[in-house]
């Protein structure tokens, strides 16, 4: 049986893997210092957590759920207690691109990490359609990178990370410096961004008078209908108008050389600010 020790098991992403990772074939050990985490995976999970050396001796994975912050001396601390051949798992691109994992060479480093829910998709159950963020009951997709290590390692990292993520469709492997292109460049620094001007794009709607729900309501739909039009998911072409409106918003909105946020350094740079 393949054993897998949980690192901060009693912490808001510890608690979603801990219970996925439940009635699996994996053998499960959960890590936690803080006694409110230990009272979390008590109540929460129904195991009692054991002590960091207890968990790691013979374990096969070890799963660094913590933040992203923290990786590096979590990871440093461990390093001495890992036997060769250990795979561990981390759960965002940003540390190790930023090259805070510690270096050892008998030992693997396998990064996975979730695409999330998309929002063109078949749920019909109401605990998948409120589940936005994935893992419970929403289907999504994953990404995960070998960082180091034997390439038959990277079956049993995505086995762990397709049981972490559960219920997983598609699982794509990319490399440790494409997942941070994807996170934060992709996702955080473009797409979260752009999102957040939107809000605040609708406030401006609400303070010159157009009421809340209703310009709520019809950028939400608007969304919808123009992101299914841009992603293909639907064959549709926007109108002449909206067209023009877009090279005008373009020209008025984003910088000319906004994409320069994909450039190495860049991305670098993003990465340290985040860790």
């Amino acid at each position: 049986m393949t054993t897998i020790a949980l690192f901060g098991a009693g912490g808001k992403m510890g608690m979603r893997l801990g219970r996925n990772l439940r009635g699996t074939h994996f053998a499960v050990r959960y890590v936690e210092v803080s006694p409110a985490g230990r009272e979390r995976v008590r109540e929460g999970l129904g195991v009692a957590c054991v002590e960091a050396d207890h968990a790691v001796h013979d374990a096969d994975a070890v799963i660094l759920a913590v933040p992203d912050t923290a990786v590096g001396a979590v990871a440093t601390a461990l390093l001495p207690k890992l036997a060769p051949g250990t795979i561990v798992v981390i759960l965002d691109a940003a540390a190790p691109h930023a090259g805070h994992l510690p270096e050892r060479a008998d030992i693997t480093y396998f990064i996975t990490h979730p695409c999330h829910p998309p929002i063109f998709n078949d749920e019909t159950e109401p605990a998948a359609k409120a589940d936005y963020f994935g893992g419970i009951a929403a289907k999504q997709h994953i990404i995960n990178a070998l960082m180091q290590g034997p390439e038959e390692h990277y079956a049993l990292g995505e086995e762990v990370a397709r049981a972490i993520w559960a219920p997983v469709m598609r699982s794509h492997r990319v490399t440790v410096e494409q997942m941070a292109i994807l996170e934060p460049g992709l996702s955080e620094t473009v797409c979260a961004t752009l999102l957040d001007a939107m809000r605040e794009a609708m406030e401006e709607a609400i303070a010159r008078g157009v009421p809340r729900e209703a310009a709520r309501d019809f950028l939400i739909g608007h969304m919808n209908i123009l992101a299914a039009v841009t992603f293909k998911e639907i064959d549709g072409v926007f109108s002449d108008a909206c067209n023009k409106a877009i090279v005008f918003g373009k020209e008025t909105i984003l910088r000319p050389d906004w994409k320069r946020l994909f450039e190495p350094d860049e991305i670098r740079a993003s990465v340290r600010r985040i860790t």
